[in-house]
């Protein structure tokens, strides 16, 4: 093993302030369960599990609350025990609204009921077969916990035409003010590296690039140490500070000096997989000691929160209950964020909760909060320099707004990456960021509906 520095630099890319201090040094916290924990069935990218309790049912940590719901999809558990009060509609981080089950973990358990939580049985990995390690990862619903939350077993398991060359862990973490991967590499790089072996075994015994920016030196000397002796062609590369470095796609080129192309494409066809660091110590856990993903760590910070932390917390647990173990609001925030401020959403309420994708929480005051009012494009190109996908991010602006969608497709907005950093460096701040989305999800939808027309018209009359 050893530790290289990346040769390969993406074009665009930007460099907001990083704000990390406030939680860099805290170390991960474990927090108790609160009363109430809102459990989502879509806490992961796909089809939202299906719902197999009801109201009044008592369910014990570990057990089974909703069944992965067709290919792209995982399981989903209960994070601990309690009564379930309810089964319905709650929003989420994203802003949308799923099914979600209700639990109220202060119920004692009804007489005759066996409480004891439920696990999966250990493995050997060195012994299991692939086909027995990738069931595990679905078992335990392991699912991409540094973005969008792809199900995992989906993503070690490629058609057999495609093969795996390079698993790269991601351990950027380029978001403003997030902490958690820094922390977990830091204190639990053991874990990663368990992780990164049984992933080799999944994917056949691929090279391993670890990708860490150069600011978070403890995390790569923690590395160094837990994968001083593992074999076979494995690296730690140390990228540049810059903002999206955390991004697949920009990952595998600053790493591997590989390209992927447009969309349909995937990683995989440029022979990658990409991990979060989080989600390969996942399924360490899930196969070593048959833990199910019940909860993750979360940074919690801000300037209006009280004591910003890094905290290990029941998936479910409401956005309220993760500031008042911070210590509570130091003063009235004026913008809440799920995420970091680049690609987070801001939400209007914490009576929202955390899901297996839940990087980040920020409470900012006024004085971090800039009031403006965007303005007319002044054409100075600073969106075009600053993309790191290469696109007219202002010509495709101007066609959203214009309503003009066919335009924006045209201009390759489904490459758009969401990245934020468009609309960071527009002196006219233009929602360029918001228009690029708007596009895609009216593209998304246009397609959904051709396919469905185009699968009716072809079932027999």
């Amino acid at each position: 093993m050893k530790t290289v520095r990346s040769t390969f630099r993406f074009k665009g890319g930007v460099h907001p302030d990083y704000n990390k201090e406030l939680a860099r040094g805290k170390a991960i916290e474990t927090m108790p369960c609160p009363a109430e924990l809102v459990v989502s069935m879509s806490q992961h990218l796909g089809a939202p599990a299906t719902c197999v309790v009801k109201a009044g049912d008592y369910v014990v940590r570990g057990q089974l609350l909703g069944e992965r719901n067709g290919f792209i999809s995982v399981p989903v558990y209960a994070s601990a025990s309690g009564l379930v009060k309810a089964v319905e509609p709650r929003l989420g981080p994203a802003g949308g609204k799923a099914p979600a089950v209700i639990l109220d973990t202060t119920a004692p358990a009804p007489d005759g009921v066996d409480v004891a939580e439920r696990t999966l049985p250990p493995l050997d990995w060195r012994a299991a077969t692939k086909e027995d390690l990738l069931a595990r990862v679905n078992d335990a619903g392991v699912c991409g916990m540094g973005g969008a939350g792809f199900p995992t077993s989906v993503k070690l398991n490629p058609p057999p035409n495609k093969r795996c060359e390079y698993l790269i862990v991601n351990g950027a973490e380029c978001e403003p003010y997030l902490c958690a991967d820094f922390r977990f590499m830091l204190e639990r790089a053991d874990r990663v590296r368990l992780g990164v072996e049984i992933l080799r075994k999944i994917l056949g015994g691929c090279a391993v690039r670890i990708a860490v920016e150069a600011n978070k030196p403890e995390a790569i000397a923690a590395l160094e140490t837990a994968f001083a002796d593992i074999d076979g062609n494995v690296e730690i590369v140390v990228l540049p500070v810059l903002y999206p470095q955390g991004s697949e796609k920009h990952q595998i080129y600053a790493t591997v000096g590989r390209v992927v192309p447009e969309p349909p494409a995937l990683p995989i066809d440029v022979g990658c997989v990409v991990e979060n660091v989080g989600t390969v110590a996942a399924v360490a856990d899930a196969v070593e000691k048959g833990q199910i993903l019940l909860s993750r760590v979360t940074t919690v910070s801000g300037d209006a929160v009280r004591e910003p932390k890094n905290v290990e917390a029941p998936l479910g647990t409401k956005y309220a209950d993760l500031v008042a173990f911070c210590g509570g609001e130091s003063e009235l925030p004026a913008k809440v964020i799920s995420g970091g401020t680049m690609m987070g959403f801001a939400v209007p309420s914490l009576e929202i909760a955390t899901t297996k994708t839940t990087s980040g929480l920020l409470l900012l005051s006024k004085r971090r909060v800039f009031q403006y009012s965007s303005q007319a494009c002044i054409n100075c190109g600073r969106c075009v320099r600053a993309c790191p996908m290469g696109l007219n991010a202002a010509e495709i602006a101007k066609a959203v707004e214009a309503n003009d969608i066919a335009s924006a497709e045209a201009a390759h907005v489904m490459s758009c990456i969401e990245c934020g950093a468009c609309t960071f460096g527009c002196p006219a701040y233009r929602p360029i960021t918001q228009s690029c989305r708007r596009a895609k999800n009216s593209i998304r939808a246009r397609l959904a509906a051709e396919k469905a027309k185009a699968a009716a018209a072809a079932k027999p009359a």
